[in-house]
């Protein structure tokens, strides 16, 4: 016997005080009445809980109306919920159903709604983990950055360039330049490489013009650039200094030995640099080298800067130019890649008819597959693969 069969029995006894007895089964008056009624209309059965689905779906949607909104689709195929019932509001001057109702007609009439736009990852570029680089040898990693800039006492802007050794700490570089942008950044990179060879890696944070949180692969035209002499570019965390944090420990140096005296003019601020650099690398013994300058134990790349290395990609892999304005052509679609790439040769791999992989030396840019007479891309961004063999 359940809770409810005693609790009736007991109250359909003579003399029964059924207040009481809900409050015994705790249950309120009104349940107890409920219970009672049914119990006295269809018996135990009757006690049983019933379905809560109601007898008629809220939501439902009557046969004229429903024939009213395949009827205007079918008149106007582009128009999409919003339209459509502005339209049969119009037509008709009467109360219509809402925009979710029709999306839910249409659905269920196999009728395609427009097509949903398509989000634009606002970073495609974005690193998630820590960089696990440890340089192991001189020229394994180079470290790259804009030290926070500051003024001379003539009022000239300072904000030097500064690459750094992974290994043994050499700075290789603390230059103020006419520009920070990458063409003078260039021409820097340019000198240092015929000085001291070319690194494995270079590791830069996500500004420009090192690095593009919104470029494929991260891809500027100066970290292109550095795709294509064969060096793998390892960028930071947004947001995490840390990342780079021997670099950052160089640049407060600079900040205590040469900012916080700003010297007379830009001419005189270099030569100070100049000199911080000799002390640094030359004079000042480091603990984490046991107590070495970082002279001793940096030496010159073997790696010779001879420009551009050409692409290695696997076999069928067919070769397209990026226009200046970053975009590609494949099968006469255009598919934007980013103004990084502009004027540089892309790898195109078709695995299927209307299925393309794009790769830039080592790096797998993205799938992608034809939609509607225009490419998107089918996957998330891959990371960057190991150059091929």
């Amino acid at each position: 016997m359940t809770l409810r069969e005693e609790f009736v029995l007991r109250a359909k006894a003579r003399g029964a005080n059924k207040s009481a007895l809900c409050r015994e089964y705790g249950v309120s008056r009104k349940t107890g009445h409920k219970w009672i009624q049914r119990f006295e209309t269809g018996g135990v059965e009757a006690l049983q809980d019933m379905s809560r689905r109601p007898h008629r779906p809220v939501n439902a949607t009557d046969g004229e109306t429903v024939l009213r909104i395949i009827e205007a689709r079918h008149a106007h195929p582009s128009f999409g919920p919003k339209k459509l019932r502005r339209l049969l509001v119009k037509t008709n001057r009467r109360e219509e159903p809402t925009v979710r109702t029709i999306a839910r007609v249409l659905l269920r009439a196999g009728e395609p709604l427009v097509h949903p736009r398509r989000r634009r990852e606002e970073k495609l570029g974005v690193v998630r983990d820590a960089p696990a680089a440890k340089p192991a040898k001189p020229n394994a990693l180079w470290t790259v950055d804009f030290k926070g800039w500051w003024r001379t006492r003539d009022g000239r802007r300072c904000e030097p360039l500064t690459v750094r050794d992974g290994f043994s700490r050499f700075v290789l570089c603390a230059l103020t330049l006419a520009s920070t942008k990458w063409p003078e950044v260039k021409k820097a990179f340019e000198r240092l490489f015929e000085q001291y060879g070319l690194p494995d890696a270079i590791q830069v944070d996500n500004g420009p013009p090192f690095a593009s949180t919104k470029a494929r692969c991260g891809l500027t035209r100066l970290s292109a650039w550095w795709v294509s002499l064969g060096i793998r570019v390892i960028r930071s965390r947004p947001g995490c200094p840390q990342d780079n944090g021997g670099h950052e420990r160089m640049h407060g140096d600079i900040a205590l030995d040469v900012e916080s005296s700003p010297a007379e003019d830009a001419e005189a601020q270099q030569r100070r640099l100049n000199r911080w650099r000799e002390e640094f690398n030359q004079v000042r013994p480091h603990e984490a080298l046991e107590m070495k300058v970082p002279a001793e134990l940096y030496h010159r790349s073997n790696r010779r800067y001879l420009g551009p290395l050409c692409p290695c990609y696997p076999v069928g892999v067919v070769l397209r130019s990026v226009s200046t304005d970053g975009h590609l052509k494949v099968d006469g679609k255009a598919l934007f890649l980013g103004s990084g790439l502009a004027r540089q040769d892309i790898g195109v791999e078709r695995s299927a008819k209307d299925s393309i992989r794009i790769r830039y030396y080592n790096l797998v840019l993205g799938d992608f597959i034809l939609d509607n007479g225009r490419w998107i891309e089918s996957t998330e961004l891959h990371a960057p693969e190991e150059r091929p063999s």
